[in-house]
C-alpha cells in the first residue's frame, strides 16, 4: 500500500509483519496396495517442516525402497515428480507399482 506524508510517498507493508509463518505444515497421506499394508492403512496425517518435499515425506515415512520399485505420486489427485514441494493441507497419494499376470 503506497501512502503520502509530508508530500514523500512511503510504501507500507500489507499484513501484519509480526506474525510468522507456521515452521510446519500439515498433510493428508493416501496409501495403496503394499504400501498401505505397510503403513498399517490406507489414511494418514503427518506433518512436515514447511518447504519439504513429497521424497522428504516418502523417507520421513520408511518408504524409501518404494522409489527403487517405481512408487508413483500424486498431489492433490495430480500426478506429479516426487521432488515436489508440499504445502499446507495438501493431499498426496501414495501408488506402488502394479503388478499381475
Amino acid at each position: 500500500m503506497l501512502t503520502k506524508e509530508n508530500g514523500i510517498d512511503k510504501c507500507v507493508p500489507e499484513g501484519n509483519p509480526m506474525v510468522a509463518e507456521p515452521e510446519s505444515i500439515n498433510i493428508a497421506i493416501l496409501a495403496f496396495g503394499p504400501v498401505a499394508e505397510r503403513l498399517g492403512g490406507r489414511s494418514h496425517r503427518d506433518e512436515m517442516p514447511r518447504g519439504s518435499t513429497i521424497h522428504d515425506l516418502v523417507m520421513k515415512l520408511g518408504l524409501e525402497e518404494w522409489i527403487s520399485f517405481g512408487l508413483s505420486v500424486a498431489l492433490n489427485g495430480e500426478r506429479c515428480s516426487i521432488d515436489t514441494t508440499l504445502s499446507e493441507d495438501d493431499e498426496v497419494a501414495l501408488l506402488p507399482p502394479v503388478s499381475g499376470g
